[in-house]
């Protein structure tokens, strides 16, 4: 039996892997690869151990056992880990293979999950580099003795956060700062047996910290009824892959567009949820704003938002996608949402519904590779009495700690943002309470600082500056994005030429 590996040591043998790609892979791309091989050895290890152990308990009545009560995924004979890594030769080809037989064995849960990396190029990914991958991961045993779920999921967490460090325009897709995410489920509390949502999921971090949550107390988590949609092939299969790594297996995760094409519906109608977590991509521009004026889900009951800013058509969508009577989100947003002009009348008639319940404004930095300041706003769809016709603001940007060049959140910051949200609490300089009156007095803001520190002299150009600075933060990722697809044409043009 392998030894039982600590969590530095499974980071350091995950991380060692991307090591092997440096020379080869643009950081961006190590995701592509190291994930789906990492997957594949796990499967291939748990396979072995279930085999050990229905050997041990049925002896050779095994046989008469169909594979799907002995195995939680099934290998095809020949497509095992150790089949892949006698390849000498091709040994791309051999890897697409095992991985599309798998996906096949296993129907419909394991679809596309080992994305779609280029295994077959060898200018990119030789035989010699992929044989020092498998030989690289072969080292060390992923079965679920020598490596718990738990365990597992951290190591994936921390290489999932390695690559966003590494590859820095491409990580806002599939990272959201864990120590926001944990703030937001501690305010929202997933009760056991509720339905969560996240419309723009990514590595699906906001449904596993909803997990978390129901472990550490003690609660029973297996009945959480889990819903994502993500728009990246990829990062949809990282996000899966994760689900599964964490120990889950009921899930719902769906590649698509949520805006054009969103993914759950009930007789016509958006499903409903009891909670929903999200980190909406920032005023996205490339959106179909025309289909959403006449949205045939009613997704544009506070309006159309303007073509360079999605945000509102999110915040609609997870209005629209909460139960009347327990559902309630907690979704990230750039600070800009809560004071801009041109979304000030459907600003109006969001307060009007009397939906938002608290308003928190967090550090910068804790948006992941920008230094714009970001928000957090809690809707609950049928308020406590005491708190309707009121909305909390926390100004909470000071609470924040930066160390070796990250900035997050630590546990007494948490605390202190949760306990003031659960007592809905005034204290000075840090929280007030405003009734939807005053705030559709003020035109509808809900900038923080205008009722936290309403006493002082603020600076009229304080969300001006934050949302030009956001735009510009936008601007470069597409750039970049726009340049790495041009030298990927190039490549692809050159090699074909060369054929």
């Amino acid at each position: 039996m392998a030894e039982r590996m600590t969590i530095d040591e499974l980071k350091s043998y995950l991380w060692q892997s991307a090591v092997l790609l440096r020379t080869n892979i643009d950081a961006g791309a190590y995701k592509q690869y190291i994930f789906p091989l990492m997957f594949f050895k796990r499967i291939c290890d748990v396979y072995d151990e279930e085999t050990e152990k229905a050997i041990a308990e049925y002896g050779d009545d095994i046989e008469f056992y169909p594979e799907e009560e002995l195995h939680t995924f099934i290998v095809p004979k020949g497509q095992h880990w150790n089949d892949v890594r006698q390849v000498t030769e091709d040994v791309g080809r051999a890897i697409v293979t095992a991985f599309k037989e798998i996906e096949k064995a296993n129907g419909e849960k394991m679809t596309g999950i080992f994305g779609d990396g280029a295994w077959t190029n060898k200018n990119r990914l030789p035989d010699r580099l992929l044989k020092d991958l498998l030989e690289h991961f072969s080292s060390k045993t992923l079965s679920l003795e020598n490596c718990p779920e738990d365990e597992l999921g951290q190591g994936y967490e921390y290489l999932i956060k390695q690559f966003a460090d590494d590859s820095g325009h491409t990580a806002q897709e599939f990272y959201t700062n864990r120590t926001v995410v944990h703030l937001m489920t501690e305010i929202l509390q997933p009760q056991s047996g509720e339905s969560v949502y996240d419309p723009t999921c990514g590595s699906a971090g906001m449904l596993i910290s909803c997990i978390a949550h129901l472990k550490s107390q003690g609660k029973e988590w297996r009945n959480l009824q889990l819903y994502g949609q993500e728009i990246n092939q990829l990062t949809c299969a990282i996000g899966r892959m994760n689900l599964f790594l964490h120990g889950v297996e009921d899930f719902h995760i769906v590649n698509d567009d949520t805006l054009k094409n969103p993914a759950f519906i009930e007789r016509g109608q958006l499903q409903q949820f009891d909670i929903v977590l999200a980190n909406p991509p920032y005023s996205i521009k490339q959106w179909d704003r025309g289909a959403f004026e006449n949205d045939k889900y009613g997704r544009n009951f506070l309006g159309t938002p303007p073509q360079g800013r999605a945000d509102f058509a999110f915040f609609q969508h997870i209005l629209k996608s909460l139960k009347p009577d327990t559902g309630r989100c907690a979704i990230l947003f750039p600070h800009g949402i809560l004071t801009r002009d041109e979304e000030s009348e459907m600003r109006r008639k969001l307060v009007q519904m009397d939906v938002v319940e608290t308003v928190i404004g967090i550090a910068k930095n804790l948006f992941y590779n920008s230094p714009m300041e970001a928000c957090v706003v809690i809707c609950r769809m049928s308020k406590p009495i005491e708190r309707r016709g009121k909305v909390l603001f926390i100004d909470a940007k000071k609470l924040v700690i930066r160390k070796n060049s990250e900035s997050y959140l630590e546990e007494e910051h948490i605390k202190t943002i949760v306990d003031c949200y659960k007592d809905f609490m005034e204290i000075e300089g840090f929280s007030a309470i405003a009734t939807t009156n005053e705030i559709i007095c003020n035109n509808g803001t809900l900038g923080v600082p205008k009722y936290v520190r309403k006493g002082e002299l603020l600076d009229s150009n304080e969300g001006t500056i934050d949302d030009a600075l956001g735009d510009w933060m936008a601007g470069q990722v597409v750039m970049q994005e726009e340049y790495t697809t041009l030298i990927e044409m190039i490549s692809n043009e050159g090699s074909g030429l060369n054929v």
